[in-house]
């Protein structure tokens, strides 16, 4: 089974900081570069922290307005909130600006966990890890998209060669497989239940998927004869099936 891995779709060529990189050269780096964030490491290369446009905008945001009460601003000060924005409001080098911990991938991980990961945390890129957690790249939401960018008839190719063939031990024409604008459409008849919620299943993890639509039928309904002991089985095809992603 193909999933791509971060490392197949990172950009090397990766701009960074160091802790204590000034203020104006972090601007200058953005800037030049024309990027909204980049990681902070320390000399080892370990990622220390993240830094975004946002983060340097809070010098702009937190100066004083002349014109607002005093009582309100030492009001305001008291949450945990306002002070880190204060902090970096203060803030002259990287280290002091930067948003830690940092939110990391690795290399070898899935698009699909990169993808998660980036949905999870609310962030827009994720500096890459080797197996060291020395930084080696960095991934954006942009880059994770370029899987969708892959032609129906690979994906087609995919589900018949891996889901049908090699874990389901069906024959190449056992299952109609058609995919139209990444859609797949299953269609055919098959043995048992189990076995038509497992092609649905392992075919929404292929890469550059966007649906499945299923129009399986199946001679047994094994959903109530189902044992310890089948379940064991099924899930060691599904094993087996993950093992080669």
């Amino acid at each position: 089974m193909r999933h791509d891995k971060v490392g197949s779709v990172m950009t090397t060529d990766v701009v960074r900081a160091g802790y204590g990189t000034p203020f104006k050269e972090v601007a200058r780096l953005l800037a030049t570069h024309r990027i909204s964030g980049l990681p902070v490491v320390d000399e080892d290369d370990k990622v220390i922290g993240v830094l975004s446009e946002t983060d340097l905008m809070m010098h702009q945001a937190t100066t004083p307005d002349p014109y607002e009460p005093k009582h309100r601003t030492r009001l305001a000060e008291l949450t945990p909130g306002a002070r880190r924005q204060a902090a970096k409001g203060r803030a002259r080098t990287a280290g002091r600006l930067m948003t830690a911990p940092p939110v990391t991938v690795h290399a070898d991980d899935t698009i699909v966990q990169a993808a998660r990961t980036m949905a999870q945390k609310h962030v827009e890129r994720l500096p890459v890890l080797d197996e060291e957690d020395r930084l080696v790249g960095i991934v954006t939401r942009r880059d994770l998209l370029q899987v969708f960018l892959r032609p129906d008839t690979e994906i087609r190719d995919e589900v018949i060669e891996e889901v049908l063939v090699r874990a389901l031990w069906l024959p190449p024409r056992g299952v109609e497989v058609s995919v139209t604008e990444g859609v797949v459409t299953l269609t055919g008849h098959m043995e048992r239940k189990s076995e038509t919620e497992i092609a649905v299943s392992m075919t929404r993890r292929i890469d550059g998927m966007v649906d499945v639509v299923a129009h399986l039928t199946y001679r047994l309904d094994d959903a109530h004869l189902r044992t310890e002991e089948q379940s064991r089985a099924m899930q060691g095809v599904a094993d087996d099936w993950l093992r080669r992603m």
